[in-house]
């Protein structure tokens, strides 16, 4: 599906097929053509295994990835990304099986089909100049699947085991939508996972799975377009919950534990609760590596009894700090742009060590700052 996508979006499969030329692989060709999927036109990537050479082999072990992909000829930073991608199965696949990745054998994911669907995925991906790579969340599918230790559940134990740390869901189909491969290439390269970020689309490209569902397009599309240059995206986990019985006195010793603790930004939200109760709802911005951390703060400080958290992405305008000198002192000044746009933010607490010293009143402070800063930046 991944190759489909590609190639529907605009990828001759002929240069798949000479960036792959470059693996010691052999034993297959690749076939392409219009498909529909739910009545969704799409493209269709078939590896076809001849029978021959390496269209034989099964079950490889690490050694033999690795071996493979070091006598490439492919460029350094596919051969490193491939390195990654294999590396993540293996240790998935020992991971479930209790056993060391040497030696754990790969079987499906050690065919061909498997090395020429990640390598052919990354050749595609240079070929567009794609420098980053987000995800939405990740449709797992499920049911059962047959694999070569017998009956499966779906999501697969590696599949899971790979996408520990994504945000995942099942659309309730009693099938297999992401294979072990297909969550080795997300978590290898998304650089997050979330809500279609802020971006202009250029190319848009999609790829058919070999079913053809009745009730929905079973497809992998692909977008392809720039990010503003001046913008900075990234992928932020919010937190939330209602509380309508607790002492406010709290609010101000939980705000400043959460920032001490990782979380980016607090808000408190006055709302009115069931009964007509009058509540707050408590929203807290972080990293996802703090998510878990902060969420049992949450429940040991306050007195909800569950939260609710998302991934979001974001868009933040490029941001420097730096001082400038007024009549008055020194204050730190944050400055934010974007193309012909510019924001300049005084630091509060310079601005308010500032007033108490001087009898000066605060908002007056906080203007000669930001007005000296713009001087200076006109200026330069």
């Amino acid at each position: 599906m991944c190759l489909g996508a590609l190639v529907d979006a605009g990828i001759p499969l002929k240069k798949i097929e000479q960036g792959l030329k470059k693996l010691p692989v052999t034993g297959y060709t690749l076939s392409a053509r219009k498909a529909k999927r739910a009545s969704l036109s799409c493209t269709k990537v078939d590896v076809v295994l001849t029978g021959k050479g390496d269209g034989q082999a099964w079950g490889r072990k690490w050694k033999d990835i690795e071996r493979i992909i070091k006598r490439s000829s492919l460029s350094d930073n596919i051969r490193k990304q491939g390195m990654g991608i294999f590396e993540r199965l293996f240790k998935a696949e020992a991971g479930v099986h209790g056993k060391p990745s040497r030696d754990v054998h790969l079987h499906e994911l050690g065919a061909v089909d498997c090395i020429v669907d990640v390598f052919g995925t990354l050749i595609g991906l240079d070929y567009f100049g794609v420098e980053a790579v987000y995800s939405s969340p990740v449709n797992l599918g499920g049911g059962h699947v047959t694999a070569a230790h017998g009956l499966l559940p779906v999501p697969a134990p590696a599949t899971i085991a790979l996408l520990k740390g994504v945000p995942v869901y099942s659309s309730g189909a009693p099938f297999e939508f992401t294979t072990p491969t297909g969550a080795a290439i997300l978590k290898s390269l998304a650089k997050g996972f979330g809500a279609l970020p802020f971006f202009m689309p250029e190319r848009t490209g999609t790829g058919a799975g070999s079913r053809d569902l009745k009730d929905r397009p079973n497809v992998l599309r692909i977008f392809i377009g720039d990010f503003h240059r001046e913008m900075s995206h990234d992928s932020v986990t919010v937190i939330e919950t209602n509380i309508d019985d607790m002492n406010p006195q709290v609010y101000g010793y939980l705000v400043d534990l959460l920032f001490r603790e990782g979380a980016l930004d607090v808000s408190l939200t006055q709302r009115v609760m069931k009964k007509m109760r009058p509540g707050v709802k408590l929203s807290v911005l972080c990293n996802k590596s703090v998510r878990n951390d902060l969420i049992h703060l949450i429940l040991r400080e306050t007195t909800s009894i569950g939260v609710r958290y998302y991934e979001a992405s974001r868009v933040t305008m490029e941001r420097y700090s730096r001082q400038v000198r007024t009549k008055h002192g020194k204050v730190g000044i944050k400055i934010s742009s974007l193309g012909d746009i510019r924001k300049y933010s005084p630091e509060y607490e310079d601005c308010k060590a500032i007033a108490k010293k001087s009898g000066v009143p605060l908002l007056q402070v906080i203007d000669e700052a930001r007005k000296t800063a713009m001087k200076e930046s006109r200026k330069k």
